[in-house]
């Protein structure tokens, strides 16, 4: 394989140069001080991670589950948030669970963040009930058989359900986080009625929601959301995010997610 030279330039315009294959690129998180390889031509991650990163508010401390890892990026940055955090990313695709173990090894996090190649069906078998202070997932958000089907190798394994539904996802976090553990999705909004519904089935307190919007003007894409196991409450609505504000540029909020603070 090729090899291609690939260069990053950090907040303060010093650079670095890493060789990577013609298949990989090197990405840099400034903000998070965080070095992500990824397919060039496969899936790749966008704002979804970060923000859901932001949302779930991981404690000192805790033991987190991520399901559908990819290449590793929501671990990378809740390792970055909390320094007491240990996480484990599970992955089904081979090439990606690879990838992201090389992210962790990168970025020498490897004492804290652990990397899994298994499917989400088969988690039972790997883990005791109740292992988890925290689950954490970007699940794939459309059906088999919708939507646009993606030239690109690896984009539909991350895109489309396979082997596991989204009542997949939802039972294996149920069984894997503790009594009065947390469930922290990111999810399109298409499918926000059908997530309640499951969530209502398998017991899941519905305790935070927010919307994910492009601008003010524009519906939201997206939702964040956060279920507890054992545990009632009444759901709590908070404020919208916006990705970009009204001058067409990042907001502020946004900006802030993306530095890490």
């Amino acid at each position: 394989m090729s090899q291609s030279r690939v260069q990053m330039q950090s907040e303060d315009c010093s650079r670095i140069t890493i060789e990577t294959s013609d298949q990989e690129t090197l990405d840099g998180l400034t903000g998070y001080g965080l070095r992500i390889i990824q397919p060039r031509h496969g899936y790749r991650f966008s704002v979804d991670p970060l923000l859901l990163a932001d949302f779930a508010r991981v404690g000192a401390g805790e033991r987190v589950l991520d399901l559908g890892t990819g290449c590793g990026i929501l671990p990378l940055l809740l390792a970055r948030l909390e320094a007491s955090a240990v996480i484990t990313g599970v992955e089904f695709q081979e090439v990606m669970a690879d990838i992201a173990s090389r992210n962790v090894a990168l970025n020498e996090l490897s004492g804290r963040v652990e990397i899994l190649a298994e499917d989400v069906v088969g988690l039972r078998g790997r883990f005791p009930v109740s292992s988890f202070d925290l689950v954490v997932s970007n699940p794939p958000y459309r059906r088999p058989g919708t939507g646009k089907i993606s030239p690109r190798a690896g984009r539909d394994g991350a895109r489309h359900e396979t082997t596991a539904t989204l009542a997949d996802f939802l039972a294996a976090a149920k069984y894997l986080v503790k009594e009065s553990g947390r469930i922290c999705f990111i999810y399109h909004t298409c499918r926000l009625a059908e997530l309640m519904a499951q969530a209502s089935v398998q017991k899941l307190a519905v305790l935070r929601l927010r919307m994910v919007h492009g601008n003010a003007a524009a519906p939201a894409r997206m939702f964040l959301v956060e279920l507890m196991k054992g545990r009632t409450g009444e759901l709590q609505v908070e404020p919208p995010l916006m990705v970009r504000g009204d001058d067409g540029g990042y907001s502020e909020e946004k900006v802030r997610i993306y530095r890490g603070l």
